[in-house]
């Protein structure tokens, strides 16, 4: 609706088309623009706006008029509904702005204080070098007096014998050239037993001590190491955008730890791939008493919280991310007891493989499409089916926690990097638990946070510590040998060695590859943070494993440019596959690679919750998009294939045995975690991508 202003002269002036509100108060007649003198008692339904008598016969003849005094009422109310509803909205406005003015005021104070606490610390820092800069002086002023002490000892001496020889042998001199005879004869006895004396007496002519004092100090490491002191922890993540899943947040067994995933989002909903997040959480019970809880941060933006009802009944679940409720926050759950529970498809499909009881076979079955993942229908499903599973989530030897890398050996053996337990357990082809070695911390030999794991040609174990900044080499049997890349590597996460022995390593935070030889001499290094063909995408990490094929090219996943490139063994850009999505052939954040002696390649699709199978790429028909998958564990993290295949499992099947590690991040039951041994018909996938078959 237009809104009429009153001209104060009463004028037809041209911008007097705006409601005066001082007149609409007053009740004061207004006076129509267009026709001097003539009061506005109309209404234009059709134009929407106030007239006179005269306009009613002019412009509007045809409109649908009526008395303005009709109309104004109901435009009262109607503008009072938008007043009261636009003002309804100020007091969230208010706390909003009152939330917003908060945040950044504590963001202000928390920079303040980390500038403090920077300062502080570079002024302990300095503190301690200038205190160690006197401690060497006072010692090198002690260790230079005791030196100058007993070379001036034997100065004094050599000085005194000096001394000695030279009176004597001025006196016998004189006596010999100027004394007379009777005076020789005197002095003959006396002087010759002195001289006798003189000349038999031992002096310290060697040095009895040394010029010795230098000053040596190695500055390399310590000045990269306060290059790289202190680090900055923030993330982008927000409370409303913030989500929670899993099975924890609808049921719990009573007395058996239940679970929920927590995806950090920024404003934008995109998800956070950083940890670190100030996150709490509290489980209230039916009685009000509070439940056994704890937040796991899988360092990757995801966190897990893990709580143990203690009673039947509804339980709470409030969850906050930095003092914020995150959304559907707080949650309402029922606690049961495990008699109570309906079976899931878990405990009727698949088999605990635990590395303290023998190894039971049971028959395979097919799972349906819907089992672990999405209700979608899946395009060109390939069959599969899971043989065994070995260890859970825990902290004893055959159980994992964060579990990151995974590899074979020819001799039979797989190999598995237990990040969070800073160890490397090892494991027959079978499944039976083998070995475990790995000491915590940041010497060599000593583990810190182990992510990816190989095995090179003499059975050696090769393993990429992500937090140590180096590659470590162990022996078969576990002992440490030697390790490679310290100050070149800053993240390194997935490691292979290709064919002529050289040790590929993924630098996760650097965003590029670096090839050394087994001394640890660099080769080379490729790669850089971007989106171009040579590049890898990410700010805080980006590619993460790595595997070569029998052409002896690197085939890299690029986490944050969802797809897979492969490269020459010197590194040169050959070609990549894959785009953003969630159809065949398109990946969301991939993750682990393996590669097969036929050149097929398995990408863990992480963010989808499958695995994708294909031939070597670049002969997708129709290029990336083409890939079909099975989709059955969630969160999929690294892939290995088991060598030798082992025919025993179903000798009548060509078929490759492709073993996938699962961590527990995504995943809404904490004993998923583990090794999964899964028969894979993927020479029938290498048919359905190349076209050489049904």
């Amino acid at each position: 609706m237009e809104v009429l202003q009153r001209s104060p002269e009463g004028s037809s002036r041209p911008d007097a088309a705006a409601l005066d509100p001082v007149s609409a108060v007053t009740g004061q007649p207004l006076s129509c623009p267009n026709h001097e003198g003539k009061v506005m008692e109309f209404y234009c339904e059709s134009c929407e706006t106030a007239m006179c008598h005269e306009c009613t016969e002019g412009e509007h003849r045809e409109h649908v008029t009526v008395p303005l005094r009709n109309v104004v009422e109901q435009h009262k109310a109607a503008l009072q509904q938008q007043l009261d509803a636009i003002k309804s909205r100020l007091p969230q406005l208010t706390a909003a702005i009152g939330l917003v003015t908060e945040i950044s005021k504590q963001l202000l104070e928390r920079k303040n204080a980390a500038v403090g606490e920077i300062s502080g610390s570079f002024a302990e820092l300095e503190q301690a070098l200038q205190q160690r800069k006197g401690l060497l002086v006072r010692d090198l002023e002690a260790t230079c007096s005791a030196k100058q002490k007993v070379l001036q000892a034997q100065l004094d001496a050599l000085r005194q014998g000096q001394e000695n020889i030279l009176s004597s042998c001025t006196f016998t001199e004189q006596a010999l050239h100027h004394g007379t005879e009777t005076e020789v004869l005197l002095v003959k006895k006396q002087m010759s037993e002195r001289l006798s004396a003189l000349a038999s007496q031992e002096f310290p002519e060697q040095p009895q001590e040394n010029n010795q004092l230098d000053y040596v100090v190695e500055t390399d490491g310590v000045r990269k190491s306060i290059l790289n002191l202190g680090v900055l922890i923030t993330t982008s993540a927000i409370a409303h955008k913030t989500v929670a899943t899993g099975e924890g947040l609808r049921h719990a067994v009573v007395g058996q730890p239940s679970s929920l995933t927590i995806t950090t989002k920024d404003k934008d909903g995109e998800l956070v791939r950083s940890g670190s997040a100030s996150l709490q959480a509290q489980v209230t019970a039916p009685d009000g008493g509070r439940a056994e809880a704890e937040v796991l941060d899988n360092k990757n933006g995801t966190y897990e919280l893990v709580y143990t009802p203690r009673q039947e009944g509804d339980f709470l679940l409030s969850i906050l991310l930095y003092g914020q409720p995150i959304r559907g926050s707080p949650f309402r759950t029922k606690a049961l007891k495990a008699c109570d529970v309906p079976p899931s498809p878990d405990d009727v499909k698949r088999r605990v493989k635990s590395p303290s009881s023998g190894h039971i076979r049971q028959k395979a079955v097919r799972r349906p499409s819907s089992m672990y993942g999405s209700g979608k229908k899946k395009e060109n499903p390939i069959e599969d089916e899971l043989i065994f599973r070995v260890g859970s989530r825990g902290r004893e030897k055959g159980e994992f926690t964060n579990l990151q890398g995974i590899s074979t050996s020819s001799s039979g053996r797989i190999v598995v990097a237990d990040s969070n337990n800073q160890c490397v357990q090892v494991f027959s082809n079978e499944g039976q638990f083998r070995l475990r070695f790995g000491v915590r911390g940041r010497s060599p030999g000593q583990l810190q946070r182990p992510t990816g794991v190989t095995v090179d040609m003499n059975g050696d174990i090769i393993i990429a510590d992500y937090d140590n900044r180096w590659v470590s080499i162990f022996s078969p049997e576990g002992k440490f040998k030697t390790k490679i890349g310290a100050g070149r590597l800053m993240g390194p996460k997935g490691v292979a060695v290709d064919r002529n022995g050289h040790i590929i390593v993924v630098d996760n935070k650097a965003c590029c590859v670096f090839i050394f030889q087994s001394n640890g001499k660099l080769v080379t290094k490729f790669g850089g943070r971007g989106t171009a063909e040579r590049q890898f995408a990410g700010t805080l990490d980006g590619p993460h494993f790595v595997a070569v094929n029998n052409k002896n090219e690197i085939v890299v996943t690029d986490f944050h440019n969802h797809s897979v490139k492969v490269y020459s063994a010197d590194g040169e850009f050959l070609f990549k596959f894959g785009s953003h999505g969630e159809g065949n052939g398109q990946f969301n954040a991939p993750t682990g690679v393996a590669v097969d002696s036929n050149g097929n390649i398995i990408v863990a699709d992480w963010g989808n919750s499958r695995i994708q199978v294909g031939s070597e790429g670049r002969d997708l028909p129709g290029g990336p998009g083409s890939l079909p998958g099975w989709r059955f564990l969630p969160f999929p993290h690294t892939l290995a294939f088991l060598s030798p295949a082992l025919e025993k499992w179903d000798s009548k099947r060509p078929a490759t045995l492709c073993l996938v590690a699962v961590r527990s991040a995504g995943s809404s039951h904490l004993e998923r975690e583990g090794i999964f041994l899964v028969h894979e018909t993927i020479p029938r996938a290498a048919q359905l991508l190349t076209g050489t078959g049904g």
